[in-house]
């Protein structure tokens, strides 16, 4: 068995590609082998900024041979269709086999040389690969035919054991020889195999896996930041980036003026982390200190201090302009910001941003003065909402929209605004997604739950909801917001009185993809709303998993058994109510005693929210139905008795159904 490597060679690939490009690599090789009927024992993949590379390990030296068979004419067909089959096959008519009657051609095929296949899989996947934006190069780019690479592709090392696999590719030749470190050691390398790659560069200071390079990083800026006393930021996003920027990374530590500390820290971690790649740190007291860490690509023969005094000095640039956006937007109150909204369009069919202001204000008041939201001053719900947009014209969200909301709520405290309205402002996107936190403080409820349900009801009033994939105005993610916000808050909210049956849907289908991770049961949820009326989505999921913890007892599990046959039964019988007339048989004088018991203790516990009583009263009906079907034919001769028993199981199914439908239910 013997290894191949690949290594394809490139100017500078985007960190944001490398590690789908390191899969589709693997993918696509795999998926060419396969056609070939090869498979290796082990595909690795790698990326660094300048190549990517892959290791097929224990291939063959050649495929197995295949025997191909193609069936032909019957015998004694017309002569010119075995002519015309012999002529397809080139075979004779004495190679032909045949098999109960029918002539098969069967042609033995040796295998290939495993080195050939892999010539024709390079140019293949090179072809093929999927990169998000490619481009052409060079004189061959005068051609649409030409291939396309991520950047121009200046080298290409294929070997199969220590043999070159001989390719090319947009004038691009095959061979061992590759280039080492742009700077420590930009001159060639001759690569013996497979097992000496990642030896021979990284003596020439490229680290080819990229989950190496990320460990280094993680580290020494960890080891950089204890050895100042400090404690760093971790940020798993920008240590992919960072390592897919350098071959040899070398963390550094910096300082930056203690005078920008005074600029919100997310300011500060934001300019360093979006325009610069850096990292931040906390003091001891866990503030943000005036200290960040910076990658570099080469071990400097000064230890990084040029490095790093180039990199205090671009990043002092940009906060300097981020303290002048913070400055600048401080001497404007907010309120007198909200008169520009009306030139920024929120939709063309739902007007101005302003427009949906005036809305979350209204909304935010209504639902503070209902007690909705309890403990919450309809005032403050209503002063926090119409300032709650205002940052959105600011200079600093403008320079960073990542930090809508949060500036507002800096502005506002530095404004003496109310510190509930600040807050408000800050927090009234939240939850943003799943584990984000979820708003409690009662004014921040108020504006989050407004500013959620009014994108969501007015998308959909003007027939703009989520269709399959697409949500472009994320109204799920938004009913997801409002479900946790009503959930962890215990809010009982009537959403009828705010939304139409429509929207209650969508909540419903939301509701239940939130609950999944929860363990609870999406047709529970669906029984429960099947019974109409139920918007309160707090008593709903309580009665929802008591409904569960029903279900899956003995009793719950045949009470749905027995529902299920009683419900078949009705439904055959196009049965909808009638009179329950007294009958002689034990088994109905049981059941109907039963359910004198069972109905009204199910009801006022159902009455009283105490949902797990409910359940309990109709469990005593399980053993009463089950002799009823064992003992009673229901379909009886007698048209009186008949109907008296499809009475008592009509009666039954409604008693049932004073919890949930429980023909949603599956089992």
């Amino acid at each position: 068995m013997t290894d191949f490597l690949l290594e394809l060679r490139s100017e500078e690939i985007p960190a944001r590609m490398q590690e789908k490009a390191r899969e589709d690599l693997a993918r696509l090789f795999a998926a060419e082998l396969d056609k070939a009927g090869l498979k290796a024992a082990e595909v690795v993949s790698y990326a660094t900024p300048r190549r990517l590379a892959l290791i097929l390990k224990g291939l063959p030296e050649q495929t197995a041979a295949v025997s191909e068979e193609t069936k032909g004419p019957r015998v004694g067909a017309p002569p010119q269709a075995l002519e015309g089959f012999l002529r397809k096959t080139g075979l004779t008519a004495d190679q032909l086999v045949e098999r109960d009657g029918v002539l098969f051609a069967i042609v033995d095929k040796p295998g290939r040389a495993t080195a050939d296949v892999l010539a024709a899989a390079i140019p293949a996947v090179i072809r093929a690969f999927p990169w998000p934006k490619s481009m052409r190069w060079g004189a061959p780019s005068l051609s649409t035919e030409s291939p396309r690479w991520v950047r121009p592709l200046q080298g290409i090392v294929a070997l199969f054991g220590s043999d070159v696999v001989p390719c090319e590719i947009a004038g691009v030749a095959s061979g061992a020889a590759t280039v080492g470190h742009r700077f420590h050691h930009p001159g060639v390398i001759t690569i013996g195999s497979a097992d000496d790659y990642f030896e021979k560069l990284r003596a020439c200071h490229v680290i080819v896996d990229g989950a190496e390079r990320r460990n280094i990083i993680a580290l020494g800026a960890k080891m950089a930041a204890q050895k100042a006393g400090l404690s760093l930021i971790e940020d798993e996003g920008l240590l992919f980036e960072n390592a897919g920027l350098t071959e040899w990374p070398m963390p550094l530590l910096g300082r930056f003026d203690e005078a920008f500390l005074a600029v919100p820290p997310e300011v500060i971690q934001l300019t360093a982390r979006v325009n610069q790649k850096y990292f931040v740190c906390r003091d001891a007291a866990g503030k943000l200190a005036n200290a960040f860490v910076c990658v570099a690509n080469i071990d400097a023969a000064d230890g990084g201090e040029k490095i790093v005094a180039g990199n205090q000095k671009v990043l002092a640039a940009r906060l300097s302009d981020a303290r002048f956006f913070y400055e600048t937007d401080l001497k404007v109150k907010l309120a007198d910001q909200v008169g520009k909204l009306e030139k920024i369009v929120f939709h063309e069919k739902l007007g101005t941003v302003a427009d949906k202001v005036a809305r979350v204000a209204k909304l935010a008041e209504w639902l503070a003065a209902e007690k909705i939201v309890p403990n919450c001053d309809p005032a403050l719900a209503r002063r926090a909402a119409e300032l709650a947009k205002a940052d959105l014209v600011t200079g600093m969200v403008g320079e960073f929209p990542e930090l809508q909301g949060l500036m507002g709520g800096y502005y506002a405290a530095a404004q003496g605004e109310d510190p509930a309205v600040a807050a408000a402002i800050r927090d009234h996107y939240k939850p943003v997604g799943q584990g984000d936190d979820v708003p409690t403080d009662p004014v921040t409820v108020a504006v989050a739950l407004a500013d959620k349900l009014d994108s969501i009801t007015q998308f959909f009033g003007v027939d703009l909801k989520p269709s399959g994939s697409k949500d472009p105005f994320a109204l799920r993610r938004s009913a997801l917001g409002v479900l946790a916000i009503l959930l962890d808050n215990g809010l009982r909210f009537p959403l009828l009185r705010s939304v139409s049956q429509e929207v209650l849907d969508f909540f419903a289908d939301r509701l239940k993809v939130q609950q999944r991770e929860a363990g609870v049961r999406h047709d529970l949820i669906d029984a429960v709303f099947a019974l109409g009326g139920e918007d309160d989505l707090v008593r709903l999921l309580a009665r929802v998993k008591a409904l569960q913890a029903f279900v899956t007892t003995e009793d719950g599990a045949n009470l749905l058994a027995g529902y299920k046959r009683a419900a078949n039964i009705l439904k055959k019988e196009e049965w909808e109510a009638g009179a329950v007339n007294p009958a002689p048989e034990p088994a109905e004088a049981a059941l109907a005693a039963a359910l004198d018991a069972a109905e009204p203790k199910a009801t006022a516990a159902i009455e009283a929210e105490q949902f797990e009583d409910a359940m309990a009263a109709l469990a005593i009906l399980r053993a009463p139905i089950d002799a009823f079907f064992d003992q009673v034919t229901v379909n009886d001769a007698d048209p009186a008795k008949r109907a008296a028993r499809l009475g008592l199981l009509a009666r039954m199914r409604d008693a049932v159904h004073k919890v949930a439908d429980f023909a949603k239910i599956e089992g």
